[in-house]
């Protein structure tokens, strides 16, 4: 009878190609997961939402210089702006703007002592602005003055209204000049928060 001599195998062997298919296993998740987070922002900023940096002063204290917000760049689609919405609109080719809307589609403007009125009736907007904060005129409104916002047009203003350039020096915006409403604010981090837009109703 013959000894039967089993060949030996290399030790551990098995353990290391099994260590490696983990080790390409996670890898190759880890880079389809980032593939798809990054796929997913790139829908979310050309379709969904759009990053805007306040700069300057003009909606102090309710938004401040150098904070980071997304604004929602479909919501008007399926939807019409509305009083006291904050929004991002293109104000040139190099600038964009935030501002609050005040007026609407067809109503009737007008600026009397420090208060703005909405087809004859003053605007509260104790909610965003100080009693003591006083409307000036602009370029555009002037004290007693009474404007008629086009179909197709919304009238701004900056909260800070002393320290902004608004609709009272420039007009009307065109609706289609809105890039979004803002949504959240998101840096610094430590100033997150979801927007509450007023409402005057």
């Amino acid at each position: 009878m013959y000894d039967q001599i089993q060949e030996e195998k290399p030790k551990g062997f098995p353990g290391f190609i099994a260590f490696i298919a983990a080790i390409g296993s996670f890898v190759f998740g880890s880079i389809e997961a980032l593939v798809t987070a990054v796929a997913l922002v790139i829908v979310l900023y050309l379709f969904i939402l759009t990053p805007h940096e306040v700069v300057g002063r003009s909606m102090y204290p309710t938004y401040k210089d150098g904070e980071i917000l997304l604004a929602n760049k479909v919501v008007y689609r399926v939807s019409q702006p509305k009083r006291g919405d904050v929004v991002i609109f293109k104000h040139s080719a190099t600038e964009d703007y935030i501002k609050r809307i005040i007026g609407l589609p067809g109503d009737q403007v007008s600026l009397r002592d420090g208060n703005i009125y909405v087809n004859d009736k003053i605007l509260s907007e104790s909610d965003y602005l100080s009693d003591t904060i006083y409307t000036d005129k602009g370029r555009y409104l002037d004290e007693g003055d009474v404007v008629s916002v086009p179909d197709d047009s919304v009238f701004v203003c900056g909260d800070n209204r002393p320290h902004s350039s608004d609709s009272r020096d420039f007009g009307p915006i065109p609706i289609t000049d809105i890039k979004g409403k803002v949504w959240i604010v998101y840096f610094p981090f430590d100033h997150f928060r979801v927007v509450k837009h007023a409402n005057y109703e």
